[in-house]
């Protein structure tokens, strides 16, 4: 019997939901990794999804632009590195500034945890 490869509704649902939740979680994530250790550009992105099992599969697309909104609103520093005879990488640091700001975030984060688990747990499962 040959597999069925389609989509069905219930995976794209789904798909569409990761990406909405990755999409909000982006800056929250960077920073959380960036608060144990600094990195480089790649290196956040294979962090980000062996951390998360890849629930987030953040593109590049995404890191970078991100990365420079983080640096111009004083959240992280970047600077140029070579070790050995390597090729230069740019590694990224998060600043006293962006600890505040992760603060701030993860605490908002687990405000809405908190709630829709409670809300979850509330109301039950749907039945039909």
């Amino acid at each position: 019997m040959a597999e069925d490869t389609e989509a069905t509704p219930e995976s794209a649902t789904i798909a569409r939901l990761r990406r909405e939740l990755a999409r909000g979680t982006t800056e929250l994530a960077v920073l959380s990794v960036l608060s144990v250790r600094r990195r480089y550009g790649y290196e956040l992105l294979k962090v980000l999804r062996q951390t998360s099992e890849g629930v987030l599969e953040v593109k590049e697309g995404t890191l970078y632009p991100l990365l420079h909104r983080l640096e111009d609103s004083g959240h992280i520093l970047a600077t140029w590195e070579a070790e050995g005879r390597a090729r230069p990488r740019k590694y990224y640091v998060i600043t006293p500034d962006g600890r505040a700001y992760l603060a701030m975030l993860r605490t908002e984060w687990s405000g809405l945890v908190d709630g829709m688990r409670q809300l979850l747990d509330t109301l039950g499962e749907v039945q039909e």
